[in-house]
């Protein structure tokens, strides 16, 4: 075939993917109207997982998986679109990690609501401003979040859905990287990048600020300011990306919840949040995970948190593991340390995401 019979037969594919789309749509519309008629929700997490597990279990041929997930999590999301468009509550300000996160996992048919502080995205959610809320709840370098577990012991929202973001620092500014004179960023970020910018720019002075986007938007004026942030904050503010993925960590990735008034179905690969408190006495904690080991159970995280309230340490016990809280052996095990606890939460079941290679 000549170059141009390979373009027409391209373009009579990109057609038969239109239409197939526009199809795709209408059905969505159609179930979108079922779900109306029984007052569903238009986000279902387990659907979702479900569909693209199928997919990326199918001979993808020269196609990366994370690509093909990340075109079909944007035609989900334009076909939830079509039944209803989502508003979105994010750890803000915008073009962060957090609302890289909510747009990876919503897509790019949805309203997407910045929030200052991590319980203030509870409260937007619970008050019905949005509909779901994404939220940090872990990082491989840092550890949890603090604010994120303490907001879960005063809400009655749960945690639906989980995704990994890979955290990759970008140097952008408006003139050339020898022109630089201060770079801004929130301090963590700086701490994160501090052998890059020692070797790469020794004598630059490094300016905290309140976020890496803000300070992205700071230095769009100054030629001898630059600043690190997600690289989607270089196009929003008209900067120039001058080095990429300065982190001193490559491997750094933070896990994020999507929270919402909403229970999952099991899908088969789950993973269960769960808090609970032991009794104030020697081997509390030890019999306590103890039962949990006798079930079976895989845990994939433990945390304490102080219980608050006044009560000088006491603590609480965040704990994840694999499966559904509506399955055995999970069923078991929560009923069996909920009658040992004094108190147990199930923060919520949902599917299982693997991290990103």
């Amino acid at each position: 075939m000549s170059l141009d019979d390979l373009r027409d037969t391209i373009d009579s594919l990109d057609q038969q993917i239109l239409d197939l789309l526009v199809e795709r749509a209408r059905k969505a519309k159609q179930v979108g109207d079922f779900k109306a008629d029984g007052d569903q929700t238009v986000y279902v997490p387990e659907r979702e997982a479900q569909v693209l597990r199928g997919l990326l279990d199918s001979d993808l041929g020269p196609l990366d998986g994370r690509t093909v997930a990340a075109v079909f999590r944007e035609i989900i999301s334009a076909c939830r679109g079509v039944e209803s468009q989502l508003r979105i509550s994010f750890l803000g300000p915008e073009h962060t990690f957090t609302h890289v996160a909510a747009r990876k996992r919503f897509g790019s048919a949805c309203t997407f609501v910045p929030a200052p502080s991590i319980p203030d995205v509870f409260r937007s959610v619970e008050s019905g401003q949005t509909d779901f809320g994404v939220v940090p709840i872990q990082n491989s370098t840092e550890g949890t979040v603090g604010p994120t577990l303490d907001a879960f012991l005063d809400t009655s929202l749960r945690a639906c859905a989980e995704l990994y973001v890979p955290i990759h620092h970008y140097l952008m500014g408006c003139g050339a990287l020898e022109d630089l004179r201060e770079v801004h960023s929130h301090p963590q970020v700086l701490a994160q990048c501090r052998n890059w910018l020692r070797e790469n720019l020794p004598g630059v002075a490094l300016v905290p600020t309140s976020s890496s986007s803000a300070a992205a938007a700071a230095v769009a004026e100054d030629c001898s300011r630059g600043a690190i942030a997600p690289e989607p904050a270089a196009e929003a503010n008209g900067l120039a990306v001058l080095a990429s993925h300065i982190e001193d960590l490559p491997n750094n990735r933070t896990r994020f919840f999507v929270i919402g008034d909403l229970d999952t179905s099991p899908t088969g690969m789950d993973k269960t949040s769960i808090v609970f408190s032991t009794p104030h006495r020697a081997g509390a904690l030890h019999q306590a995970l103890g039962l949990l080991a006798r079930h079976g159970l895989n845990l994939t995280m433990i945390q304490s948190r102080p219980a608050g309230g006044g009560q000088l340490w006491e603590y609480v016990f965040f704990v994840d593991f694999t499966g559904h809280a509506d399955q055995s052996p999970q069923t078991e095990a929560i009923a069996e340390l909920r009658d040992y606890c004094a108190l147990l939460k199930v923060l919520g079941s949902y599917p299982e995401e693997s991290e990103p290679a």
